[in-house]
């Protein structure tokens, strides 16, 4: 497993995904239910079938729309086989009765990736149960009172320390502007999912623009 720092897009938009893939910049797609409700409705199992053709091998994950734990692994195990997609990973959220379903994914080659964690006992149990990803939702938290940077940390170490470094990868979400996203990483999340409206701004520059417009300028000058 790489130990770069990636940035994932956090969307369920199909062009959107396309945009980020054509110019390089992101390694995966995440998606929420909050997500695909803003996308024209449709066919869900179609819809994430577009995705992943688009994500063409990077990972893609996708929550299971059920409330009743007990019914997640069935749910689970119905979207990979209908979705057919290799590099899906199966959305859980975390809960003491959720990790049962963790549990029985992990153990049948389903990766999951485990959300809404919020504090470091709770991504501690999700790696312990068997996720191969742990989503903090990062400003949510922070916003909670959290100090999530301390989260981060503590988390690699606990991957270490327990050998789950290299099985078990950090996803930061709930990001709201691009300094979040370098801050996250050097806290130690192996992975950033923002929309494209911070990815662009992680682009964004007033000097840049300063600086590019008046090249053009001087080139023009010594044109005519």
């Amino acid at each position: 497993m790489s130990g770069l720092n990636k940035l994932f897009l956090d969307s369920a938009d199909i062009s959107e995904a396309e945009l980020c893939i054509d110019r390089g910049i992101i390694s995966g797609v995440t998606t929420n239910p909050s997500l695909f409700s803003k996308q024209p409705k449709g066919d869900f199992i179609t819809h994430c079938k577009k995705l992943a053709d688009v994500c063409d091998g990077l990972p893609l994950s996708v929550e299971v729309f059920c409330a009743d734990p007990n019914e997640m692994f069935e749910a689970a195990v119905d979207l990979k086989e209908k979705i057919d997609y290799e590099n899906l990973n199966v959305k859980i959220p975390i809960g003491f009765d959720e990790l049962v379903a963790v549990k029985e994914l992990a153990a049948r080659g389903i990766d999951v990736n485990v959300t809404c964690c919020f504090t470091l006992e709770q991504m501690t149990l999700a790696a312990k149960a068997g996720a191969r990803y742990v989503s903090l939702f990062y400003n949510r938290a922070r916003d909670s009172g959290i100090n999530v940077e301390n989260t981060l940390s503590s988390f690699s170490g606990f991957l270490y320390e327990n050998d789950l470094d290299g099985k078990v990868e950090t996803i930061s979400g709930s990001i709201r502007r691009s300094t979040d996203v370098t801050e996250a990483w050097a806290a130690g999340s192996h992975i950033v999912t923002a929309g494209t409206n911070v990815i662009r701004q992680m682009l964004e520059h007033e000097g840049t623009t300063k600086s590019t417009n008046q090249f053009l300028q001087d080139f023009e000058e010594w044109m005519k």
